[in-house]
Formats: C-alpha cells, structure tokens, sequence
C-alpha cells in the first residue's frame, strides 16, 4: 500500500504530542563519541516528516536496530514511543521504540531544519537547509514491518546530553535570583522508567515492585543508619532500582510488596552503583522526605509480573565472573542446609543443588541464607519424593571458584514449577527422554580424593611450555606440588571490615589518625581493620618451580591459622621464633593445587599470574590409580648392591651423612629417579629388597616423617613401619621380612620420595645406589 510521511510530525511532538506514532525519515545517524561518565554507545538522528527535520537520540535498548542496519540512511520508521526533551535551548527527540517500515528508500520532500531544533530560533540560516536529492512523495511496503524490541529484554535509555540542562518546569524569569521561587504546582506526568534522566524537573512512574531487598543497619563515621531498595518493572519493560535511607525507610518499607503497582514521583536520579546493581539502567531513584509513592489498582494487567532474559546453562560456562543472570532448569539433587559462620561472626545456612536443561550441561547452584529453608526445603522434599521440579532463578551470581557456579543474592528470586513457556518446554523435554540425557556439569563435580571429573592435570614445566593463561580467558589446572618457600615480608594486608550488602569490602584500608581506618571504597573510617592474606608461596615438583599467589581462604588451608594471628606474632608481640617456626612448619608439605593462570599488565609489562583458586592434601589412595598402567606395559628391574659402607643410625636422627657412606654412596642421575617413577605396579615386585632398603635409608627425619603419614593407611603393615623407623641397619634379614603388599604400598608413592631424595642430595646427586652398580633390563 502507499505509504507517506505523517505531515507537520515534527511540529505535533515538538507541541508535547506524545501518542501520534508518526511515521517519518531517517536522513542521517551519527554515533556520539563515549564519554568518561558512560561507556555505551549513543546514537543520533535526524528525522524528516518531508517538511522539517530535527534531532533525535536512540534509547540504548535500540543500539542493536542502528548496528545491524534495520535502521539506516533513508529508513521509513513509525515512532511508537518517544518524547521531546530540552537540551541546551534546543529540543531533541527521545526515541524510546519504534518500527521499521521501509529499510531505504530516496529522500522525501525537502525537509529544512525545525526551528525548535536550533539555538536561535526564527533566525535559520541557509546552511540549516537539508539539501537531498529529487524528492519521492509516495513509496510502497512490500514486505511486513519490521519486529520493534522485545520489552522482555528492554534496558534503559539515558539522555547523553548532561550539562546546564533546564528542567520541564521551571520558575519565571523573573525570580531568577531574586528571593525564594515560586512552588510549582504543575502535575507530574507518567513517563517510562527508560525515559528518566536527572534533568526532570517533575515526573511520575507507574511501576510493579519485582523484588525487595532485606533492611540492613551499617556505623560509619557519620553515625548508624539503615537502608534498604526494591526494583522496579513498568509496562514497557524499563527497569530501575529505588533506594531508601533513614527516615525514608520508616515511610516506605511496610508500604512496599512484592507484586504491587506503584505511582512514584518526586525522587531523585544518580548513577547506579554498578557493583552493586545489576538492572540494566544508568540511574537509580533515591527517594527523600518529599517523595510520593502511592498504591495503583492493578486491573489492566498491563505491567508483567516479571521479566526473565533466560541464560541457557551452557553459557554460564563463559560468563565473566561475579555477573548477574537468570537461568532455568530442572532440580536433579538437592543438598541438606548446614550452617557456616561467616568472616563477621555470624551464622548462616547453606545448601547446593544441581540444575541441567537441554544445553546437554549442569551447574551447581547454592542458596544462601532464607533462601535454604524456603525454597530450598521445599524443593528437597520434592525431589525426595522422586519428583524433579523446574526451577527458575531471577538475578543468581555466577562464581568461577573452583568451576562455574550460581548462587543467590539478596535480590535473587526463585521459582518453582513457574507457569510460563520457557518451564513448560523443560518439563515437556526432561519427562521425555531429558531425564536419562547425560549431562556435563561446569561445576566442581568432586570425585573420591578431591579430584575433578573436570580437572586438568598439568607440571609445573608444562605451564610455561604451554603458553597457558596467555589467551584471552584464563587457564584452570591443577598441579601437584610441594611448598618450598614462602616470602614473609609481606604476607597480609589491611582490609575493610564492613559490609556492603551481604559481602565484607575487603578492600585495602590505610590508617586514618592513629585509632581509625579509611577505605577509598566505601568512603567510610572504621575503629579496626582485618588482616587477609596476600601469600607469595613457592612451589615446586619434579619438572621445575614457580611462584603462586594465594589470598585469603587458599592462604588460611596453606598456613592453618588466620593472617591476623600471624601479624599479631610477627608485629604486635614481636615472637619473630614462634612466627618462624609456624611458616616452617608449613614448608615440604605436598598439596592438589588448583590454579587460574591468566596475562596481566603491570606498566608497560605483560606477565602471567597464578592465583591459588583451591588447596586439597593429597590423598593417595586415590593418587595411586593415576600412577597404575596396564600390566602389557614394559616392565623394569633395578638390581643393586648394598655398599660397604651402612648408614647408620645417627644419619636418621640428626640427619647427617657419615663420611664413609658418602664417600661410598654415589648415586643415579635425578632424571633417573624420575624414570623410576614410571615403573608399572606389577613392576613393583622385581625390585630387590636391597634397593628398596638404600632408597628409604637416605630420607632425612623431615622427609622420612612425610613419607610415613602418606604411606600409613596405604598397606604399610604396623611390623613393617616398626623395621623401616629402625633405620635398617646391619641386619638385612629384617628388610627381607617386610610384607611384599608393604613394599609395593610404599612404592607407589615413588613421586613424593622422588622430591626427598632431591632435597638430601650431595653436590646436586641424588644419593641413592652405589657408584656403578644401577642396572636397569626390560623383563
């Protein structure tokens, strides 16, 4: 059908007309340059209704029609949603939502610019014409309109224009600077969340609260306070957050519910705190003393209960750490509560579930909280009853601690067995066939022995041969090795104590007087500080050494008490021994480290980095199912004879070499030992009981004590530990008798006694078999 521009458009909304859903000519879009303030895109137009033309800005929610060229130089658009703001004297169109009609067709009619439009109005000077090529009145549709923005995923739009803005109603002249102004008794009118911006002088919103935070109480340097927020959903699917303190929240926390349509005027905007707030929205509402919120009836049904921009579980395995999503999937187990007491004292519930969908992937979902004994005991007495419920999540937190995860925040809101389209096609898809599809899980899916389905195994050597954590996303791999060094200069640091919601600062605080502390991020001073850990720990294996930073909870599982104590030693009583000791104490012991390796820029220079994510000890029941290979494998048999010389009993006490045995000893190369440790299990039984007596003979006390605690309960018989602790001296016969179930025990531990022999070598050789006598043949 033909189609024509609606004439004097430009005119109608430059007179306040806000419901004539025009249709008019895109001539022009310019993307605006970011500023410090915000990091997203703007885009500016300049629409024709084929008399005048006049600016207009993009809403945010709209970027994506500019960028994949639905809307582009020429374009037919209808205006379905729009208002016309004041900026700088001149006023600029808002586009908020609008259709295309016609992707491009030529210029229609010969639009000059609207007075409305210019700094100077009536006075337009030629320069001002738009000047375009033979106009064409009419074009035809040949294809539907194109699909305007979904409002289940609309975000906010923001006025990019900030400076010396005047607002909507403003006093006359005259009173400019002379006495008091004038009150405005203007009546505030409805707009959409996405069109607010600071420069309002008044405005009203009708909006359904979606969630509720909890009343928190905080102390900072201007005394107590308490403060609380609730979000805010409106019929066009504009999001924003409405904050309250003090006295405010006496007005309006009973007053609020979850569910309840609300008129909302006479607040004020700011920047949202993007830390803390994940709607899609530039700007939060402060409500003050003077602040109106006022129940709505809720007949029309036009504002949705809720809106869910659906994350399938697959994706979580990408998502940046700490982002906020919402997901859905069918619960397929689900963890009892147990209590945790938090860093601050106080005690709180957790429990884990799993979820999987149809992205053929799982994830781990851990409620915190109210949340465990709500939804969450509900949803375990379910699946107890062998009834798998769908579970959606609004704003969950996802977690890159050992694996991806989700958790619950204070604004997350669950929902069992919804009644929407998304639920429906999961329960149709798990009850047919989706129930027994396997699923990858991208959490920590824990095996026997603290190990991973999901781990990857690599040497120290490896990492840097590799090239990992050199890519854009960082590398997660686990490695076994021993602690050779740690640096105790600067072990800790000073953190803030306070809460910023459910979660402590942590940031670094400096000392603000002599009995305070000031943290930049909270813009708060605090009585005491806390102390957490910032530990520089060496660590290495048979390939090689490297060092690796663990913070707090990693730090605490390597030192074995908390950084507090540790300053407290080291600074405050000065027991340099007792602090000493402690960090020695913790060295040469062998651990299952899981690492994040991942680039950094330190100035000008780029290095990898390798955070301690998550510490385990080595259980080696488990380890010695690595360590077995098939029995077609090559076997190998060590045949050696004792030396002359015997070390004796004093060696194992005070650790000593006796000058005879050294001189007698000399040793296989550590590439050697390293061969050894691949002997096959079945392999085992070959080696004489010769050799297995000098390899044990060199352990030092340290080492010899390690060794011991990995091999008891591991098939080392008591009678057998009491002939090894003896030192094995003269009396051969004594090794002879241990169980062969003992000797091979002790054997498949063969890497960790790699490491102790490493540490007792002399001129860098390994002490082991004696000079010329190491044989090795295949059998």
């Amino acid at each position: 059908m033909p189609v024509s521009l609606t004439p004097n458009a430009i005119t109608a909304i430059n007179a306040g007309d806000v419901n004539l859903k025009p249709l008019l000519q895109v001539l022009d879009i310019k993307t605006i340059e970011r500023s410090q303030e915000r990091n997203q895109e703007r885009y500016r137009l300049l629409i024709s209704d084929g008399i005048l033309a006049q600016q207009a800005m993009v809403a945010v929610q709209l970027n994506d029609r500019v960028k994949s060229g639905t809307v582009v130089k020429g374009s037919i658009v209808q205006l379905i949603d729009y208002i016309c703001s004041n900026v700088k004297d001149r006023k600029v169109i808002v586009v908020l939502n609008m259709e295309t009609i016609i992707p491009h067709c030529e210029t229609i009619g010969n639009p000059t610019m609207s007075a409305e439009s210019d700094t100077a109005p009536g006075n337009i000077p030629p320069s001002k014409r738009v000047a375009f090529s033979e106009p064409t009145v009419q074009n035809f549709v040949n294809k539907p309109p194109t699909r305007g923005v979904n409002v289940q995923n609309s975000a906010n739009i923001t006025p990019s224009f900030r400076p010396s803005v005047q607002p909507s109603y403003q006093p006359p002249p005259s009173y400019r600077n002379h006495g008091p102004i004038m009150k405005n008794e203007a009546p505030a009118r409805i707009i959409p969340i996405a069109a607010l911006n600071p420069y309002q002088g008044r405005w009203a919103i009708k909006a359904r609260v979606t969630a509720k935070g909890d009343l928190r109480r905080y102390n900072n340097a201007r005394g107590d306070g308490k403060v609380f927020s609730f979000d805010l959903l409106d019929s066009d699917g504009g999001e924003i957050r409405v904050t309250c303190f003090n006295a405010v929240v006496d007005r309006f926390y009973d007053v609020t519910e979850i569910g309840k349509v609300y008129l909302i005027s006479k607040g004020s905007l700011k920047p949202a705190q993007k830390n803390f707030n994940h709607l899609k929205n530039e700007w939060e509402i402060f409500l003050e003393s003077t602040s109106t919120v006022e129940l709505c009836p809720d007949e029309d049904g036009s504002i949705p209960r809720q809106q869910f921009s659906f994350r399938p579980i697959s994706d979580i395995e990408i998502a940046e750490n700490n982002s906020i999503l919402d997901i859905i999937g069918v619960v397929t187990s689900v963890n009892p509560s147990v209590p945790i007491l938090r860093k601050n004292g106080m005690e709180t519930h957790r429990r884990v579930l799993n979820l999987k969908d149809e992205s053929g992937k799982a994830v781990e979902v851990t409620l915190w909280g109210e949340f465990c004994n709500r939804e969450g005991r509900q949803l375990e007495e379910m699946v107890e009853s062998a009834f798998h419920p769908v579970l959606a999540i609004k704003a969950g937190k996802v977690s890159d601690f050992s694996g991806k995860s989700v958790g619950t925040i204070s604004s997350t809101q669950l929902f069992i067995n919804p009644d929407f389209p998304e639920a429906h096609k999961l329960r149709n898809w798990f009850d047919h066939g989706g129930k027994d599809t396997a699923s990858f899980s991208i959490s920590r899916d824990n095996m026997p022995g603290g190990s991973s389905r999901n781990e990857i195994r690599k040497n120290v050597s490896q990492i840097k041969e590799e090239g990992l954590g050199r890519s854009d996303k960082p590398d997660w791999v686990t490695v076994k090795a021993t602690i050779s060094f740690i640096k105790t200069d600067s072990f800790c640091y000073t953190a803030c104590p306070l809460m910023i919601g459910d979660k402590q600062c942590n940031k670094k605080v400096t000392r603000s007087g002599t009995n305070s502390w000031a943290c930049d991020r909270c813009n708060q001073e605090s009585d005491e500080c806390d102390y957490r850990y910032l530990l520089q720990v060496q660590i290495q294996d048979h390939t090689g050494l490297t060092w690796v930073t663990a913070f707090q909870e990693t730090g605490e599982e390597i030192m074995g008490c908390p950084a507090k104590k540790l300053y407290a030693l080291k600074y405050e009583l000065e027991k340099e021994e007792e602090f000493a000791q402690i960090v020695r104490d913790r060295l040469f012991h062998q651990y299952l480290l899981k690492l994040k390796i991942k680039e950094e820029s330190y100035g000008d220079e780029q290095r990898v980095k390798m955070t301690v994510v998550k510490v385990d000890k080595v259980n080696y029941s488990s380890e010695r199912s690595k360590l077995e290979t098939p029995t077609t494998a090559p076997m190998m048999t060590v045949r050696t004879t004792p030396p002359e010389a015997i070390l004796s009993k004093k060696f194992l006490r005070e650790g000593e070499i006796p000058g005879p045995a050294a001189s007698a000893i000399s040793g296989i190369t550590i590439e050697a030992v390293r061969a050894a440790a691949e002997i096959p299990v079945k392999a085992l039984s070959n080696l004489t009981l010769e050799a297995l007596t000098w390899s044990l003979c060199v352990l030092p006390p340290p080492g010899k004590a390690m060794a011991l605690d990995a091999f008891r309960g591991n098939g080392l018989k008591k009678a057998d530990e009491r002939v090894w602790l003896s030192g094995v001296t003269n009396d051969i016969a004594e090794v002879e008798a241990m169980s062969s179930e003992s000797l091979v025990s002790l054997f498949l531990f063969f890497d960790l006694l790699r490491f102790c022999l490493q540490m007792c070598g002399v001129d860098g050789v390994v002490m082991v078999f004696e000079k010329g006598r190491y044989e090795e043949s295949e059998v």
